[in-house]
């Protein structure tokens, strides 16, 4: 058995795996289960810890208005829009970076643009709003 520390959306997970060569699972000195999961006790930062997306400040959404959020983890790559532009359905609203590959983030109607809430290099996580459409 060979034990890990997982983390998963933002909670950590110790794991023990059982090694398999050649189609048989490898010896082991007691018997234990296949895999069990248990939670990790979170431990104290390191003297450096690796740079953190900063938690976006909330957006407020204007009354019939709508906010265009992230559909995945990603970099913003360009920002297509400004404050105050109309724009249609459709219209590229700004670039995400995600696992390698640029997708479009579109605008789901027409609108005029009330607030963008990012900037390019910025890191998005998933649901965090982009653009809000008034």
């Amino acid at each position: 058995m060979r034990k890990f520390i997982i983390n998963v959306n933002g909670n950590s997970y110790e794991v023990e795996v059982e090694e398999v060569r050649d189609g048989a699972a490898a010896p082991t000195p007691a018997p234990k289960a296949a895999v069990a999961v248990t939670q990790a006790p979170k431990s104290a930062p390191a003297a450096a810890p690796a740079a953190k997306p900063a938690a976006a400040a909330p957006v407020s959404v204007p009354a019939g208005g709508a906010s265009v959020n992230a559909p995945m983890p990603g970099t913003i790559l360009r920002v297509d829009v400004t404050v105050g532009q109309a724009v249609k359905k459709g219209q590229v609203l700004c670039i995400l970076e995600a696992m390698k590959m640029e997708n479009e983030i579109m605008a789901p109607s027409d609108g005029t643009v009330a607030s963008v809430a990012v900037h390019q290099g910025d890191s998005v996580n998933t649901g965090q709003v982009l653009v809000v459409l008034g």
